[in-house]
This record gives C-alpha cells, structure tokens and sequence, in this order.
C-alpha cells in the first residue's frame, strides 16, 4: 500500500493516470466521472451545502462543489495533493491525515451536510471502514448524506469474478466494499450501480436516528 510519499509522489499523475482508465472503461476506473457526477448531482439539491470531503486528492470533484457555493473541509493522506487542491479553494478549510486513524480534530467539531468519499476508503480495511462510518453519522446535521463512491461489487462473487478478469492488474492491496456484506451492518444503505466495477452508496441520517 502506498506510504505518504507514495501519494504526493502520484499526485502530480493522478488524473491522468485515472482518465486512462475511465477512457478505456477498465479496472480501477470504469465509470470515474460518473461516479463523481451522481454525488454531484446529489450536493447540488441542497443550495451552499456544508460538505466534508475524505481524500479529496487533487480536488476534481470537491472544488466544483466550492465554486457552485459549498461551505468545503475535507482531510486527505498526502500533503502534495492538499496543495493542489488549495489552489482551487483558497478558502476551504483542508487537513493532513490518514483518516484510518480518525478525522482531524478541528473536523470532529464541525456539522456537515454532506459527508462524501470517493476513491478513498478502498484503503481501509473491513473493520476500518465500520468504525469510521460508525464515528461519520454522527457528525451529519438533520437531513444530512454519506455518499461514496469507488470501486464496489454487489456481492463477493462479482469481486472474484472481476480479480479474475483483471488478473496481474488487480490490486491486492486495496480493500473493496462488497454490499451485501456491508449492508449486514447498514442494511439502510442504497446502492447505485455505475460500472462492472464501481458504483455509489449512500446512507440518510434520518434513517440511521430511526435505527437508533
């Protein structure tokens, strides 16, 4: 898995290297923009949402959301990419570290609309993952989202089925959500399918508080 240098060291290829493989509809990328598109979409219903964005990278997706009036934070592994992503949004309010150790406190502090990860949390493992969504809703105002996006399957036989096809290419160390396994633990998740390889979940608050 990459170190943090590893990350700033691929900052400066990063949309290249992912529009490659959006382009070529292949593993990792297949259906990149639309995966970011479908989150967009759901932000813009909500006029200057307040949105917390986790691996934000170089801010393709984020930075649009700040131009259309969004109130942005967001943590991210790599220094390079925060600086890249500055420039875009001189006024966001973005933090360094690997948020498999937990936010950044000044985020811990905040209320967010929004809180979105796309492309990020493939770097966690399973019981990574559940401890920080566990710790995620409870930071989302009334009516407030979690929406992810990355590469997902439906169910673990279409993660095998994909390793297979892919072969040498598929990262072993990348951890992908398989969600019907997740939604044992969230069963209010919604899941969107984008590509053979990605897709989007998102989870309401509203729905959680009721479980609760």
């Amino acid at each position: 898995m990459l170190d943090k240098k590893g990350f700033d060291l691929w900052a400066e290829d990063y949309d290249k290297l992912v529009g490659i493989s959006e382009e070529k509809n292949t593993y990792p990328f297949a259906g990149y923009r639309a995966v970011l598109g479908n989150i967009y979409q759901s932000i813009m219903r909500k006029p200057k949402a307040v949105v917390l964005d986790l691996g934000f990278g170089s801010g393709r997706l984020t930075a649009r959301l700040y131009e259309k009036g969004c109130t942005v934070y967001g943590q991210d592994f790599s220094e390079r990419m925060i600086e890249l992503a500055a420039q875009k949004m001189p006024e966001a309010r973005l933090y360094q570290g690997d948020f498999a150790e937990g936010l950044a406190e000044p985020l811990l502090r905040e209320r967010y609309d929004f809180i979105i990860a796309t492309y990020s949390l493939h770097h966690l493992c399973d019981e990574q993952k559940l401890l920080l969504l566990q710790a995620l809703r409870k930071l989302l105002n009334p009516g407030g989202q979690l929406l992810i996006g990355d590469v997902m399957f439906e169910d673990r036989e279409k993660l095998e089925q994909c390793r297979r096809e892919v072969g040498d290419a598929w990262d072993e160390e990348e951890i992908y959500f398989v969600v019907d396994e997740l939604k044992q633990m969230f069963p209010e998740f919604r899941f969107e399918k984008i590509s053979f390889c990605a897709g989007v979940l998102e989870l309401d608050c509203e729905a959680l508080r009721a479980r609760e």
